[in-house]
C-alpha cells in the first residue's frame, strides 16, 4: 500500500512539472499566473531563468515516475534513486515541497 501512495505521489508530482515543462516550452510561460511560484525567486537568485526551464522539468517529472515505478516494483537501487529525485524536488515550492517532505519521510520510514 506505500508503494502505491508513493508512486501516485510521484505521477502528480511528476506528471504535473512534465506537463508545466511542456506547457512554457510551447507558450512561453507556465500554466496559471504570469509570474511563477516561489520557486522562481530561487532560480532567479542562482542566476538561471525560470522561464527556460521547460525541458530539466520534463526531465525531472519523467525521473520522478521512473524512479517510483521501480521502488513500486521492488528495484534494489529504487529506495535511493526515489530519496534523491525526492531530495532534488524539494525547491519547487510550495506543492512540489510538500510532496517531496512526504516522499522523503516515508521512504525513511520504511
Amino acid at each position: 500500500m506505500i508503494k502505491i501512495v508513493l508512486f501516485i505521489i510521484a505521477l502528480i508530482n511528476g506528471g504535473w512539472m512534465i506537463f508545466d515543462g511542456i506547457y512554457v516550452l510551447k507558450n512561453g510561460k507556465y500554466f496559471g499566473p504570469d509570474i511563477p511560484g516561489p520557486w522562481s525567486k530561487i532560480v532567479k537568485k542562482i542566476g538561471l531563468n525560470p522561464f527556460k526551464l521547460g525541458v530539466p522539468f520534463i526531465i525531472l517529472g519523467l525521473l520522478w515516475i521512473v524512479s517510483f515505478a521501480f521502488f513500486a516494483l521492488d528495484y534494489s537501487f529504487s529506495w535511493y534513486s526515489s530519496l534523491i529525485i525526492a531530495v532534488c524536488t524539494l525547491w519547487y515550492m510550495p506543492i512540489g515541497t510538500i510532496l517531496s517532505v512526504i516522499s522523503i519521510v516515508v521512504l525513511l520510514l520504511i
